[in-house]
């Protein structure tokens, strides 16, 4: 029997609000049957009431607290710490630590979420200055873990190393891969490739005896190829790759349903290949990437897309449910105090490059 997990949600955050987390909650019921599971919404109790009726869940699977004060999805991270505390997404964190609930779910304003959020948990390790944001990723081989996608503009050489081992402490506990491979992003696979920040976090991952299982510089085509389960880049680089990503995955499928109903022999077609078809839709759906918690926080935090749908939100609360239920915070926070030793201890083969990391 696995452990209880209550998962706290801001039921407000998003382009939608309540229809989409309440559905959510049920979507994620139904595709992983929620044993063990209970949630906490957060925000306004009548709407929330009303649409938990509509779903059929009682108060044995959802408690709501009530709250009237939205951080709207176009509000500055600045002001929303200002003026957010006793918002839906406040209190949701702060139910976090509290020690209330074990995650949290929101579809809000990232940067107010991000802000927010370490400003109540904290960062888990010194010198952690943001979190990152990861995406699982359909591939050929099954899922890779992509990071940063959209927390960092601008990452240096102890940043990505950082990211790198996240990303693989995650893997492991969402995706179940015991010794997870892990690759830069870069422009070519060749050592002298790529900008100076990316080829010294290649030389401190070669050298930084982390035990993580570094497999050196991937390219963007490497990413749905599947040819390393955990792909290190910075927040730019890596936001524009998942919004392509979805871009082409809906141009897929629309291509798909227009060849497909383009007359009536396509439509005897389609119908006899409806279960295959069916099967490739689920694994291009774009809900599946849908879920990307924010790394190095003291305490576990899922951001899903503000326009996501029940289905992609029901896959957020899966995501925060399995980290809840894995080691992850531990993991992360041992491995992440190996790189401080590393970065105050040079290695002897590159001291001088190491010294001037390390400052």
């Amino acid at each position: 029997m696995p452990s209880p997990v209550l998962i706290s949600l801001d039921a407000m955050g998003g382009d939608h609000g309540p229809p989409v987390v309440v559905g959510g909650v049920r979507d994620y019921r139904k595709r992983h049957g929620g044993e063990g599971v209970r949630f906490l919404l957060h925000g306004d109790e009548a709407a929330l009431r009303a649409e938990l009726t509509k779903a059929g869940l009682g108060d044995d699977v959802c408690e709501i607290r009530h709250t009237d004060k939205v951080v709207a999805m176009g509000e500055k991270p600045a002001t929303a710490m200002r003026r957010g505390k006793g918002s839906s997404l406040w209190n949701a964190i702060e139910a976090v630590k509290a020690g209330e609930a074990a995650a949290i779910v929101s579809a809000g304003n990232t940067g107010a979420l991000m802000a927010i959020a370490k400003l109540i948990l904290r960062m888990s390790a010194h010198g952690l200055e943001r979190p990152a944001i990861v995406a699982s990723w359909p591939t050929l081989r099954g899922v890779t873990a992509v990071l940063d996608v959209g927390a960092n503009i601008e990452s240096d050489a102890e940043q990505l190393v950082e990211f790198a081992i996240m990303g693989e402490a995650f893997h492991q506990a969402v995706h179940g891969v015991e010794r997870p491979t892990i690759g830069l992003l870069n422009v070519g696979s060749e050592d002298m490739k790529g900008h100076e920040e990316v080829r010294e976090a290649a030389r401190i991952l070669r050298e930084g005896g982390f035990g993580l299982d570094y497999r050196g510089f991937v390219e963007g085509t490497d990413i749905a190829k599947g040819t390393v389960d955990v792909v290190v880049t910075d927040g730019f680089t890596g936001n524009i790759a998942l919004k392509t990503a979805e871009g082409v995955a809906r141009f897929i499928s629309a291509l798909l349903k227009e060849a497909l109903t383009s007359g009536p022999v396509a439509k005897v077609g389609a119908l006899l290949a409806l279960p295959a078809l069916r099967r490739m839709q689920q694994r291009i759906d774009p809900s599946a990437i849908n879920g990307g918690p924010l790394l190095g926080l003291n305490g576990i935090v899922v951001k899903s897309h503000g326009g996501a749908d029940a289905r992609g939100f029901g896959n957020a609360i899966r995501i925060a449910v399995e980290l809840a239920r894995s080691d992850y915070l531990a993991k992360v926070g041992h491995s992440l105090n190996r790189l401080t030793a590393v970065l105050e201890q040079p290695p002897a083969s590159a001291p001088d490059a190491a010294m001037e990391t390390s400052q």
